[in-house]
């Protein structure tokens, strides 16, 4: 583990080299140990019992002494990573395969280097792994701290937009007045109701949520009112319903908008009286309960059409509390993002990931039509897909990148790069060959629609030997 001094110097790290060549462990001493806590291991298992005992900052690894290949020590890399996403680790191998390197880097490997080592630059090249590694951790340590400032029950923001939600939360948690959740589609109304709740008088009550969009018509109503005995042909015994389960707490009527016109009248009358009346059941029940409403339908133009009572409007747009989407929260992606990686990672038993940082460009850069709901189902299948302990960009769904200007770069130039001449060619070749074919083969008017001279235009073509064949025989 790394240790500081109470004065100015400079940190030491934990640093292991696991190899079983002799000839390693007097460079090594000479060029390492001074700065950093240095110990040479032999054996795998030594390794790994080190590991799981106090976990180093880093691990120098010879991927030849490891079983009979050096593709066993890719292997073992692949381990530690999932041992401890935090070290940096390094590679060793008198191997000058590139395909061996490929698999490395695949494997998270931070550094490669091939004999004979020079372990003056390796010296060189591990403080800097290690230094950038530990201002990562201690980035991420506040990143967590600040989660922790700026989230608000279960919601989790701290952009102006979102103070504002808290602000008023507060502010009508401690009422018993109706509020009306507004908001578009996964941006968190259920948890603002909970978080009014939670504040509030009543937060030991009874909580009742139902989603009236995801019940057919039919059942609505007996789920809103509850029924008798016999009060239709399955009512084979009563059961309360909804308002009358949230008596003395708070009831929360998710995508109230789905309400049909006889629905909300009988509503509008629970709302008045404070009294419901089973399906089938002839005595009123006084019912104490607060109501919490939510939609992301425009309510203004489904009254001026007719399609919600204007009275029931009124009576639940008491105090309406109105959340920003995704989009319109500046700061809060990061937060997000680290809070549902650690929430999946935990939940699955999975090592915590970490996110690339043009990952993370790409995500803050997103619109998210689906809003926080999007994020969450993104980061959770994430955790669950990929196998290695940093998220990429090749992880990420195609729609993310196609959006994001910040991908451009890598859908352009891979990670292992292009020929770029031939890549030049290519498009070349496909201009002229698409002039070609709506000119008709002439040359002159594809000339024309590639706005060139002729000169060119004969030079391009003969360079790539196009318009040597019958296809594009030259009308010229």
């Amino acid at each position: 583990m790394r240790t500081t001094s109470p004065q100015t110097e400079p940190a030491r790290f934990a640093v292991i080299i696991v190899t079983t060549d002799e000839r390693v462990r007097p460079e090594a001493e000479t060029y390492l140990a001074g700065e950093h806590d240095l110990l040479v291991l032999q054996t795998w298992d030594e390794l790994t019992a080190l590991i799981n005992k106090q976990p180093p900052d880093a691990v120098l690894l010879d991927l030849d002494t490891l079983g009979e290949r050096s593709e066993d020590g890719i292997t073992a890399l692949g381990e530690l990573r999932a041992l401890g996403p935090d070290l940096v680790l390094v590679g060793l191998t008198r191997s000058n395969s590139r395909d061996l390197r490929l698999k490395a880097v695949a494997a998270t490997v931070d550094e490669y280097f091939v004999a004979p080592i020079n372990f003056e630059e390796v010296r060189g090249v591990l403080n800097r792994a290690l230094e950038k590694r530990a201002l990562e951790i201690e980035c991420r340590q506040q990143q967590r701290e600040q989660t922790k400032q700026e989230s608000f029950c279960e919601l989790i923001g701290g952009s102006e937009p979102m103070r504002r939600v808290y602000d008023a939360i507060t502010r009508v948690a401690e009422s018993t007045s109706t509020v009306l959740v507004r908001g578009e589609s996964g941006t968190g109304k259920e948890l603002v109701a909970r978080a009014i709740v939670a504040l509030g008088p009543r937060a030991q009550k009874p909580f009742v949520s139902i989603n009236c969009a995801a019940l057919p018509e039919n059942l609505i109503e007996t789920e809103l009112f509850g029924h008798e005995k016999g009060a239709f042909t399955d009512a084979r015994a009563a059961r309360a319903g909804h308002i009358e389960l949230a008596d003395t707490g708070t009831l929360l009527l998710d995508e109230i908008a789905v309400l049909g016109l006889a629905l909300q009248s009988k509503l509008l009358r629970v709302l008045e009286d404070r009294v419901v009346t089973r399906i089938g059941g002839q005595r009123a029940k006084k019912i104490d309960f607060r109501l919490i409403a939510a939609t992301n339908e425009d309510l203004e133009e489904l009254v001026r059409t007719g399609r919600f009572r204007e009275d029931l409007y009124y009576r639940i747009n008491v105090v309406p509390i109105v959340l920003p989407p995704l989009r319109d929260r500046p700061g809060d992606v990061p937060l997000l993002l680290d809070h549902f990686l650690r929430f999946y990672c935990g939940s699955n038993n999975v090592p915590l990931k970490r996110l690339d940082p043009e990952v993370m460009q790409i995500l803050e850069e997103d619109a998210w039509p689906g809003n926080v709901r999007e994020l969450e189902n993104l980061v959770q299948r994430l955790v669950l897909m990929v196998d290695g302990p940093v998220v990429k960009v090749q992880h990420l769904p195609q729609r993310l990148l196609y959006n994001s200007a910040a991908s451009h770069e890598s859908l352009l130039i891979p990670e292992e790069g292009v020929n770029f001449d031939e890549e030049i060619a290519k498009i070349e070749v496909a201009y002229l060959t698409a002039a070609l074919r709506r000119s008709g083969g002439s040359k002159i008017g594809a000339a024309r629609l590639l706005q060139v001279d002729k000169q060119k235009m004969h030079y391009l073509c003969r360079k790539y030997h196009i318009g040597e064949d019958r296809k594009f025989k030259p009308t010229t």
